[in-house]
């Protein structure tokens, strides 16, 4: 979509507008029969694209060990695209504290705010990110999962780490990623913005986010609750294809439901003819209706819905479809029904 095209979607569009920024979520899904290198190439075009829209922030999450999902560290993606980019926030969504040594955490993204004044976030995560446990204990170092009190004290040392020992500069902006209540009460209590997972439990969302809001005690990095929500969103001209672009991510999630990693990517063809248990598409049509999918009239409409039940002071979109053309153009038509 060229300047004027995008200019003429938002001028014709007549709709629900979104008031709250909008930033991007990268989750670097490598697509059958594409490499490594290939998905690597398509984020750095996707951030130089997305520094051009205007959106807020971009964050790369940690995976491990997945066929679908790219094991590219965070802060390595964060540092070349924002050494690629002039403005758009660029972070982790997130790094997950029990595969790291708080000093390091707080060291690696302590640098990347002293390169990049103003423009860097470390979203800090629980789980292992991954379901293959050698690979889970592998980076714990033969450690088994952590604790809540050991999670507390991980989060809490990085914060700590990253203002008596290394700040260079600006720090990072940081955040806490939560997807369930237990996630919002920490946040709440050290006092951090919220970046909540509802792409990923919708159903604990707004309970989470109660408890965060009755809870929270003001800190040097917040003064006050402030939340951010991330919401799976695919948007395209018509109902029908904005499915047929979902439907690969479909396969993936029918996997995750059953504690599974190793499904590939598949083409939105071969996730066509993907034949689903009978018990996996109640679970799928119940998670697809709390996101934002279809045209753009229905996708503004479910993300403003979901600001106006939620309160959220900024969405964050994931799109994980097969090529980045068609997810560029999802989030060039999301863009264009912003007015923040």
């Amino acid at each position: 979509m060229q300047a004027a095209d995008f200019e003429s979607a938002e001028a014709s569009y007549t709709g629900r507008m979104i008031t709250v920024p909008l930033s991007a979520l990268e989750v670097a899904m490598v697509q059958t029969g594409a490499r490594a290198a290939d998905t690597l190439k398509d984020t750095t075009e996707f951030a130089r694209r997305l520094d051009d829209l205007g959106y807020l922030r971009l964050w790369y999450a940690e995976h491990h060990h997945s066929p679908a999902i790219g094991a590219f560290p965070p802060v390595v993606l964060a540092a070349h695209a924002a050494a690629l980019t002039s403005s758009i926030r660029l972070g982790s969504g997130g790094v997950l504290a029990p595969n790291h040594a708080p000093l390091m955490l707080a060291e690696q993204f302590g640098t990347l705010a002293a390169l990049h004044d103003g423009r860097i976030d470390v979203g800090i995560g629980r789980g292992p990110g991954t379901f293959d446990e050698p690979t889970a204990r592998a980076l714990r170092r033969g450690a088994g999962p952590a604790t809540d009190d050991e999670y507390r004290n991980d989060v809490s040392e990085s914060l700590r780490h990253l203002v008596d020992e290394v700040a260079l500069g600006p720090l990072p902006e940081p955040w806490l990623l939560s997807s369930s209540t237990a996630g919002a009460a920490l946040a709440a209590e050290l006092g951090l913005p919220i970046a909540f997972a509802h792409h990923i439990r919708p159903d604990n969302t707004l309970a989470a986010l109660r408890h965060y809001r009755e809870h929270f005690a003001p800190s040097r990095w917040c003064e006050r609750p402030r939340v951010l929500v991330c919401v799976e969103t695919v948007c395209a001209g018509t109902a029908e294809e904005a499915a047929r672009l979902a439907g690969p991510m479909d396969v993936v999630k029918a996997g995750l439901l059953k504690g599974r990693s190793d499904f590939p990517f598949p083409t939105p063809d071969g996730a066509a003819a993907h034949s689903f248990a009978a018990d996996e598409l109640p679970a799928l049509e119940g998670f697809r209706a709390q996101q934002a999918h279809g045209t753009p009239e229905t996708v503004a409409k479910h993300l403003a819905n979901l600001v106006d039940t939620t309160g959220a002071d900024e969405l964050m979109l994931v799109t994980p479809v097969y090529a980045l053309a068609d997810r560029l153009r999802s989030f060039e038509l999301v863009r264009a029904l912003s007015t923040a």
